[in-house]
């Protein structure tokens, strides 16, 4: 399975990304150490979307906070950098596709990343991550 992150990206050529205590969603819990990982910089951030591909190099659970009843799963990454992207690929690009039930892989990365506006790590479907490929 092939990951998604949106996050905060403070340098978007850096040759490593660490992202601390990310939130999960869509099975984005499961990400390990050897996964692919599709780098988009948040645009709540000032980031433009897509901008890279890389590798977990490790993945880190969080504990749930026993105060808390109902929290979702995080999970703190390292992620070496394989390539930059060489297209725009962002909210803009993904808006448009809004027929939840249509299959594209557009659809799902404007559903799991822009209809909730939060950051977050994402499982991706094999089908998207090859759509994803298509921009480096």
């Amino acid at each position: 399975m092939a990951f998604a992150i949106k996050a905060e990206v403070k340098d978007p050529l850096a040759e490593t990304f660490s992202f601390a205590a990310q939130k999960t969603m869509y099975g984005g819990k499961h990400i390990a150490e050897g996964d692919t990982i599709f780098v988009f910089a948040s645009e709540n951030e000032g980031g433009q979307g897509l901008i890279a591909r890389g590798v977990v190099r490790s993945s880190q659970a969080i504990a749930k906070r026993p105060d808390l009843e109902r929290q979702t799963p995080r999970v703190s990454v390292s992620i070496r950098r394989a390539a930059l992207a060489t297209r725009r690929l962002g909210r803009d690009e993904l808006k448009h596709f809004k027929d939840w039930n249509d299959g594209r892989p557009e659809t799902e990365l404007n559903f799991k990343f822009y209809r909730q506006a939060t950051n977050k790590i994402v499982g991706i479907a094999e089908e998207t991550a090859a759509f994803l490929e298509g921009f480096f």
